[in-house]
């Protein structure tokens, strides 16, 4: 059973934390384009498995994509088609908003621009 909701802030904040790391939103945008195995996520998003997975599971946990698994494999996948509308939303907003964003001192830097994720050596 879940918990009772009583402040509707406080859920769509954490709705948006979960969005908030560059690498989940990496993998969610690569996922916009289909079904992926965990594999594909590593080698697209240059991370090692287990922080991929992690994201992985923090994206499945809130309900942004599926989880597939097929032997010993696991696939994921937007969730709801929505979420799709809404990373395409948000690209064109950051996109309009990108000089204020960048400027913004309220905000950590690294937050902001997905170019800050930098792959571990493997």
């Amino acid at each position: 059973m879940l918990p009772e909701v009583t402040d509707g802030a406080a859920v769509l904040a954490k709705f948006f934390r979960a969005l908030g790391d560059p690498a989940r939103l990496r993998l969610l945008e690569f996922l916009v384009a289909g079904e992926r195995s965990v594999g594909e996520c590593v080698r697209h998003i240059g991370l090692a498995q287990g922080r991929v997975s992690t994201h992985l599971a923090c994206l499945a946990d809130c309900g942004y994509v599926e989880v597939r698994r097929q032997g010993r494999f696991s696939y994921y996948r937007v969730a709801d088609s929505r979420v799709v509308d809404l990373v395409n939303l948000a690209r064109v907003l950051a996109a309009d908003n990108a000089a204020v964003l960048a400027a913004c001192r309220h905000i950590d830097a690294d937050a902001v621009t997905a170019d800050s994720v930098v792959p571990e050596s493997r």
